[in-house]
């Protein structure tokens, strides 16, 4: 009876996955930066053209240049020029060929416009920032001729419902299977 061998990758299947998740990681972290300058030519390019933003509720765009239109309101503009800064997680990377899930935290922060002015030694005085809203991501990418691509973006608030620790546990999904 023949024992079947468990696949060890090859040095060019590791070299292929680190290279995938140096750029799953750049493309994520790129979130922030265009959503904060309304980069929405940025946006557009890095969603796949049929992608799908689900942002909850009736909030939601079908199509890159759809969801590049989001960030480029007016309302969005005035919240970038009044301090927005979007800060997010390191994520985590779930790899299966030419497509990947990826889960992440995203806090948006506001200026602390009321607030006493506080002192930092070294860097001033500031009345600092606001954490607006703390929500869970899950991104689905999928790889192709110009690299990985959003194909399907969904974020929930971290509130207490179920939707967001949903999509956190997909994050651990494969170590449930092991238990």
């Amino acid at each position: 009876m023949a024992v079947a061998q468990e696949h060890k990758p090859s040095i060019e299947e590791r070299l292929r996955a680190i290279e995938d998740q140096l750029e799953i990681y750049n493309l994520i972290a790129s979130h922030p930066p265009s959503a904060d300058t309304g980069a929405d030519y940025y946006t557009r390019a890095v969603y796949e053209d049929d992608g799908v933003l689900d942002l909850g509720g009736d909030k939601k765009a079908a199509g890159n240049a759809a969801i590049a239109a989001i960030i480029a309101t007016a309302a969005h503009r005035d919240a970038i020029a009044g301090g927005l800064a979007h800060f997010a997680s390191l994520p985590h990377i779930a790899l299966d060929g030419d497509a990947a899930v990826v889960t992440s935290y995203v806090q948006i922060l506001v200026p602390e416009r009321s607030a006493e002015p506080m002192a930092v030694p070294g860097h001033g005085a500031g009345k600092g920032f606001r954490v607006f809203r703390v929500g869970a991501n899950r991104w689905e990418l999928v790889r192709g001729p110009a690299g990985w691509k959003i194909k399907r973006r969904t974020l929930r608030t971290l509130d207490g419902g179920e939707e967001a620790r949903a999509i956190l546990r997909g994050a651990l999904a494969a170590f449930a299977s092991e238990s």
